[in-house]
Formats: structure tokens, sequence, C-alpha cells
């Protein structure tokens, strides 16, 4: 191991740390200057609504927790058999939903289903739809807010960029559904300045384990995907390339394919 390439291990794992950021307390928060924070979530900037729906008592889940445990895994192959709405709406729901929001108008915070620093919440949902019944192929945004989905990018053409941005994994690229997670990472700098970014990925994390979860509940599987072209997957959703000291700056942190289950083969192989 060469020099370079220790001093930047050492610098990675100083970030795994968080608080042991030797210049951390060295400015105040823009919560401690009283600066106004970003809006919990994006308002709606794509085309057309689509209300999810919330029934969610009438899906066939698996009530046993232990089951669900024990059931989870990362699952690459996926039936013809298309996500249905209402498993796509629970899926959402689960990952990012909004039960209720408090606080002031100039700053209000959600209370979601997943847990955040601070109920900072800087994650947004973006999705690639392959195959789900009622919506046409096409990328869309998620608006946890209502609880609806947008139009993000009218276009059903992405599938070769999308396979180049996912560095080649066509089976995540073909899936009925991709999940993009997005981070506007200055939702959490305004309260945490520079240990924000470990907040952020520990947010991230929280997101797609809901996912796993809710996803083999519901009889889908779900694979999480690190690997990825930062800036082709950037590019293909409209995002500033780049980093950028923007307050509205935005860029991918995670994301995870899924899709029905296969049908077991009832023979052994």
């Amino acid at each position: 191991m060469n020099d370079k390439t220790r001093y930047q291990i050492m610098k990675n794992r100083q970030f795994l740390m968080g608080y042991n950021l030797s210049d951390v307390g060295a400015e105040q928060t823009d919560q401690e200057q009283n600066l106004s924070p970003l809006p919990p979530v994006k308002k709606k900037q794509g085309w057309g609504t689509i209300v999810l729906p919330a029934d969610f008592e009438s899906l066939n889940l698996m009530t046993d927790i232990r089951a669900v445990f024990a059931q989870r895994e990362s699952c690459r192959k996926y039936s013809p058999e298309p996500v249905s709405l209402l498993e796509l709406s629970f899926l959402l729901w689960s990952a990012q939903g909004i039960r209720r929001t408090a606080g002031r108008a100039s700053n209000p915070v959600t209370f979601r289903n997943v847990p955040s620093a601070g109920s900072r919440h800087p994650l947004e949902t973006y999705l690639f739809l392959n195959n789900v019944e009622g919506l046409d192929r096409g990328i869309y945004h998620y608006l946890p807010e209502k609880h609806q989905l947008e139009v993000w990018e009218n276009r059903s053409d992405y599938g070769e960029e999308l396979t180049e941005a996912l560095c080649g994994q066509s089976f995540a690229a073909s899936a009925p559904v991709v999940f993009v997670l997005s981070a506007l990472p200055y939702r959490t700098e305004w309260r945490y300045g520079l240990k924000s970014s470990k907040y952020i990925l520990l947010d991230a994390g929280h997101a797609c384990e809901n996912l796993y979860l809710a996803g083999t509940a519901a009889g889908c599987g779900c694979c999480a995907v690190g690997a990825y072209d930062q800036d082709r997957i950037d590019e293909l959703l409209g995002f500033m390339p780049g980093p950028s000291a923007e307050k509205t700056y935005e860029c991918t942190v995670y994301i995870a394919a899924v899709g029905k289950l296969p049908q077991k083969n009832s023979k052994p192989d």
C-alpha cells in the first residue's frame, strides 16, 4: 500500500467516526445562526399527479416478523409478473412515507416510517418503472407529503443509459422497479454541519432496509446497488453535475432493484 492510498484510507476512516473531525465546531451551524432551512420535501416539479392507493389491509402481507427477517435476502431475478400499484405504494410508504408533520410553517418537521438524524430527512425517491401495473414505463418522483407520484422525465428510452449508469448491471436496470434514493445534503447540514455526510448515509441505510423488509412481506425481491456511475445517474435524473456548495445541491446516494419474486421450482434442481 503506497502512502497516497494509506492517507486516503485514513481520511475515509475519519469520516466513519463522524464526531472526530478536527474542525467540527469551528463555525456555528446554519441553525445556530438562525438561517432558514430547506423544506423537508421537494415540491411538485414534474408532470401529472398519480394518487397512490393506501388500502394496505387488502394486500396479502406476511405478518410473522420472524419469517420476514428469515426470508429477507438480496434477489437479482424477478418474475415477469408486474408489480401492482398497491404494492409499489406500500413500498414507497414503508421506505419514505410521512406519518405526520409538526413544527412551525417556516421549519416544518416530518415524522416518517424510517428514522433520520434530527428528523431532517434529506432523502428524495425517484423511480425507473419498467413493469408496474397501470403505469407507463418512465421516470417518476415520489411526493410523500400527499403520497403521490409525478412523472419526473417523460421518456421511456432510458434503458441503455440506466444500464451504463449502473455499471453494466442489467439485472438491476431491467428490474420492474428501480428505486433511486437521492440526498439534499443541506437539509441535514443546516443542523449538523460537517457531521452530516455520515448521518445522511445512515439515513439511506434505514430507508433501504425498510424497503427490503416491506418487499419481503409483500412477496417482492429487492437488491441494493452500491456500484453506480455517480455522474451518469445524476445526469439521467437532471441533477447538477459534480460537487457543489449550493444549498439545493442533490445527488444519488443509494439504488435498489425491486420486482416480484419468481415462482420457486416444484422440483429440485
